[in-house]
């Protein structure tokens, strides 16, 4: 027998949280995320079992081996396949009355009013380094008036930062402009994680390389992000209180059972924030001459 999908009780464990008025709004709410990779793949999934009923995603790339470790998408079947297509599908298998609209050719200057047409809410998956597209995603949402969610994947937890309407941007927190790609990658680190919960148990300092773009990154990490942003959506969406935008931010690292909020007035200008610049560039320098 043939399973007729029913929104209604599919969803409906979800009410207790939500009203079932709350409920019917998700429904009709649209996100944008940006990279099927990492984290934007679970987003999706994690959103799309929250009921949001619409999604423009976005991604150009295809999923490769290295990619099992940590991406909701990559397994054997889906080799070689474009990460879009395959997230697209793993969520109409949740929900199959999603509006989806796929973005093959990935977000750039020429596509970001269309990929943001419509949107309430955008949830950042980007690759950490993919720097011109998210300044540009970023910047299109202040522009257009979109909230907008950014979960890092840090060490063993998430780094999460909430851009709203009228309020701190994200080239006035992070200070990009004019920087080469690794210093806007440890601007963006640093920006990210204040307090750097994570460097405690850092056991192969090789692995990083922000010069050539590797970092590790993990599942765990990857799902907590997940959780986060899609707990950050649902009081944005839903006109909940306890949204607390840049310059203020949390960390929370599962691995040392730490939770830290913080506030960074100046986001990068702020002067403890260029001190610890400053240390992490030098950290980050003494690193290289002992590989």
């Amino acid at each position: 027998m043939e399973t007729v999908f029913d929104y209604d009780v599919a969803f409906s464990r979800n009410i207790g949280w939500t009203t079932e008025k709350e409920q019917a709004l998700l429904r009709d709410k649209r996100i944008a995320i940006a990279g099927m990779g990492g984290v934007g793949g679970v987003h999706l999934l994690t959103l799309a079992r929250l009921g949001i009923g619409a999604f423009n995603i976005a991604d150009f790339d295809t999923f490769d081996i290295a990619n099992f470790n940590r991406q909701a998408g990559a397994v054997i079947s889906s080799l070689g396949k474009p990460k879009v297509q395959v997230l697209a599908d793993m969520a109409l298998d949740i929900n199959s009355e999603l509006d989806l609209r796929q973005f093959p050719e990935g977000v750039s200057e020429s596509n970001l009013d269309d990929f943001l047409k419509d949107v309430d809410l955008y949830v950042d998956g980007l690759d950490f380094f993919a720097f011109s597209a998210r300044r540009a995603t970023f910047s299109a949402c202040h522009r257009l008036g979109i909230p907008a969610v950014t979960a890092a994947p840090v060490g063993l937890g998430a780094a999460v930062l909430v851009f709203l309407p009228g309020g701190m941007t994200f080239e006035q927190y992070f200070c990009l402009d004019g920087c080469d790609d690794e210093e806007m990658a440890i601007r963006f680190l640093l920006g990210l994680s204040p307090k750097r919960l994570q460097q405690g148990y850092l056991v192969d300092p090789s692995r990083i390389n922000l010069a050539k773009q590797k970092v590790p990154s993990t599942i765990a990490a990857c799902q907590i992000c997940a959780g986060v942003a899609a707990t950050e959506a649902f009081k944005i969406l839903l006109n909940r209180n306890g949204v607390n935008p840049a310059p203020r931010g949390y960390h929370f690292d599962a691995y040392s059972n730490r939770l830290v909020t913080t506030w960074r007035p100046g986001g990068n200008r702020n002067l403890l924030q260029r001190i610890n610049l400053w240390m992490l560039r030098r950290q980050l320098a003494r690193m290289k001459t002992t590989k």
